[in-house]
């Protein structure tokens, strides 16, 4: 398994950042310099879709993410995801102060589908899939299956507003 941590800028619809956490060895977390190791192409890496979990110990839930971004914002390495008002995982980031991305094998992309069509309103996502539940040393939520998992420290949300997009057409289209 191919875990990684590293602090990154989180921006999203809800807008965040992330600052380094400490690495927890027992785990199996390896620290890197995201600036210089991270070696994958910041344009495509959404592309596959990842997965977003946020909660403490006491309650959970995590969503397929298949819109964002990576690269530095205000000078610091940042992943930027957009979580829509309706989701459930939503009332969990507007109360954590870091959440996780996930990626996981192909072999394990019945995870990414069936996070992205359940609700974890209607039952437990990670239970149903028989996903184990881990912590960083911060109590964020991971699952042990992901071959990488990155925490992130929020910096900064916002709610997005369509009427501030240039191609208000588009949005139209789109139903957002």
């Amino acid at each position: 398994m191919r875990i990684k941590t590293f602090s990154i800028v989180m921006t999203a619809i809800f807008s965040m950042a992330v600052i380094p956490a400490l690495a927890q060895e027992e785990q199996g977390f390896k620290k890197f310099n995201v600036r210089e190791d991270f070696t994958e192409n910041g344009f495509q890496w959404f592309h596959d879709a990842e997965l977003l979990a946020a909660g403490d110990k006491e309650k959970s839930n995590a969503m397929t993410i298949g819109w964002g971004g990576i690269g530095t914002l205000w000078g610091r390495t940042a992943l930027t995801v957009y979580v829509a008002e309706k989701r459930y995982t939503k009332e969990f980031m507007d109360k954590a102060e870091y959440f996780t991305v996930m990626t996981f094998d192909v072999e394990q992309s019945k995870v990414l589908n069936y996070m992205g069509t359940k609700s974890g309103r209607d039952s437990d996502k990670a239970q149903a899939l028989g996903l184990h539940t881990a912590y960083t040393a911060n109590g964020t939520p991971y699952y042990t299956e992901a071959a990488m998992v990155i925490e992130c420290k929020i910096m900064y949300a916002a709610p997005f507003d369509p009427q501030c997009s240039l191609d208000r057409g588009d949005w139209a289209e789109r139903g957002g």
